[in-house]
């Protein structure tokens, strides 16, 4: 099975890895990473914009390596619900026979300090660093193993909102025992 991950940062390729291996584990697993655009801002503001990043880095993946079996696209970002600066992902995945499924994470509330940063033009995966005094949070812990001290990572979380986008393909998710 193909796997084109429409990214080069090792957390996304790690969780799309994570997740395809638990579900098609009788499956031989090639998993090829790509460096393709997401068409919107360093930092998606908002849900809409990162919806758009993860959907615009699937298709320009698909363009770009065309025989595969899935493409999947991943894409971070936050917006502001109920008064409260957030983080979340979106994982869209098209499949060889067209069809598309789509998945988001769940919202982490960012602290102050971080929606700060944020606010005046700062990255999050730069605010964290700052914050937190560490180096390349993205491609790392990132906020949510920061902000939950390790209990749940950038990567795991990931990870599982892929499995989630998958359950909208039935056809080919392994059947329940």
């Amino acid at each position: 099975m193909q796997l084109v991950v429409a990214s080069l940062n090792p957390v996304k390729i790690g969780a799309a890895q994570d997740a395809f291996a638990q579900l098609f584990s009788e499956s031989d697993l090639q998993v090829s990473p790509v460096n393709v655009a997401s068409g919107v801002s360093d930092q998606p503001m908002s849900d809409e914009e990162t919806w758009q990043g993860a959907s615009n880095r699937c298709v320009a993946a698909k363009a770009l390596e065309p025989d595969a079996d899935y493409w999947i696209g991943l894409e971070g970002g936050v917006d502001t619900l109920h008064g409260q600066l957030c983080t979340f992902a979106w994982i869209v995945i098209h499949r060889a026979d067209g069809q598309i499924s789509q998945s988001r994470t769940s919202s982490l509330p960012l602290p102050a300090s971080i929606a700060a940063l944020i606010a005046s033009g700062t990255e999050l995966g730069h605010a964290c660093d700052q914050v937190f005094n560490t180096h390349n949070a993205k491609q790392n812990l990132g906020a949510i193993g920061l902000l939950t001290n390790g209990l749940h990572t950038r990567r795991s979380t990931y990870a599982q909102t892929t499995c989630f986008a998958l359950a909208g393909l039935p056809a080919h998710t392994p059947a329940t025992p």
